[in-house]
C-alpha cells in the first residue's frame, strides 16, 4: 500500500475528491491531510471519511522536522498540494525530491506565480480576453509554480463567462484528472 499525504488549507474539496477516489483502492490511500489552517474545511470533510488531519504552525512549515515526523509516521510516499497557501520550505523539498505534487488552475506558464492563485487567476484569465484555461499538475521545487509540469488539460473560456464560471469549468477538470494523476505516477514506481 502506497500512502499519500495531502496538504491543504481550505475547504478541502479537491482533498475530500482525492479522498474518495482512492478509497476502496488496495494499492494507494491517503494516510493524513496536513493543514496550516485549524479553521479549514479540510479538516471536517477528511474526519468523516476516517482519515486523520494535524495543524503544523508556519514556522513548524517552514523548520520542517515535526511535520517530516509525521510524514514519516504515516509512511508518506507522495505529498499532494491541495489548496494549500503557504510555500514549502527547502526541508521537505530535500525530503521529498520529486514526490511533492500540486495543481494549479491555469495553463502554466501562464497565470502562475506567488500572487496567482484560485480566484485571482480565473480573474485575471478573463480579463486577458483568453480563449482556452485549465489545468497544471506539476512536481514542486523551489519556485512558485516552475516545476516540471506532470500533465496539462485545457477548458474552453467563453467571451461570457464570468470569473465564477470559468471556476466550475476548471473545478471540473482538478476532480477528473488529479486523482488518475497521482494513480499514475504512483502506479509507474518511479517515485
Amino acid at each position: 500500500m502506497k500512502h499519500i499525504a495531502i496538504l491543504a488549507s481550505g475547504s478541502g474539496t479537491n482533498a475530500e475528491n482525492i479522498s474518495r477516489y482512492f478509497a476502496d483502492c488496495n494499492e494507494i490511500c491517503v494516510a493524513v491531510v496536513l493543514s496550516n489552517n485549524s479553521k479549514a474545511g479540510v479538516h471536517e470533510r477528511v474526519g468523516k471519511l476516517g482519515i486523520p488531519s494535524f495543524v503544523f504552525t508556519r514556522e513548524e512549515f517552514a523548520e520542517g522536522t515535526v511535520v517530516l515526523q509525521k510524514l514519516a509516521e504515516y509512511n508518506v510516499e507522495l505529498v499532494v498540494l491541495a489548496g494549500f497557501m503557504n510555500k514549502i520550505s527547502d526541508v521537505l523539498l530535500n525530503a521529498y525530491p520529486n514526490k511533492i505534487i500540486n495543481i494549479h488552475p491555469s495553463l502554466l506558464p501562464k497565470y502562475g506565480g506567488k500572487s496567482m492563485y484560485g480566484m485571482h487567476v480565473h480573474e485575471a484569465v478573463v480579463a486577458a480576453g483568453e480563449k482556452e484555461t485549465g489545468i497544471t499538475i506539476h512536481f514542486l521545487n523551489d519556485q512558485y509554480d516552475k516545476g516540471d509540469v506532470i500533465f496539462q488539460t485545457s477548458c474552453p473560456v467563453y467571451p461570457s463567462d464570468t470569473p465564477e464560471e470559468v471556476a466550475m469549468r476548471v473545478h471540473g477538470l482538478e476532480y477528473t484528472y488529479y486523482p488518475q494523476v497521482i494513480r499514475n505516477l504512483l502506479s509507474r514506481d518511479h517515485l
